[in-house]
């Protein structure tokens, strides 16, 4: 049996590895977690463009860690999904 989270943009249940995981640690900096092992509050993200497209007008990350996100994370999570523009 294979850990499924949900995303927090389509909230679909997805295998894991399918995910990438976004974290807050103690000290409020977010950071993308590509090992998805880190310390800290996790919020989950579909591995497509058009998902992550919609959680950066959505704000479901911000809502999701209670925190702003800043616009260098999307830039990560782009370049993660291999669509960086």
């Amino acid at each position: 049996k294979t850990p499924e989270r949900k995303c927090v943009v389509t909230g679909e249940m997805r295998p894991k590895k399918e995910l990438i995981r976004v974290v807050r640690n103690k000290e409020g900096e977010v950071f993308v977690d590509p090992t998805g092992k880190q310390n800290g509050r996790g919020a989950y993200v579909i591995g497509s463009l058009e998902v992550i497209e919609q959680a950066e007008q959505t704000n479901a990350l911000s809502r999701a860690l209670n925190t702003e996100i800043d616009p260098s994370i999307y830039k990560e999570l782009r370049k993660l999904v291999g669509q960086e523009q």
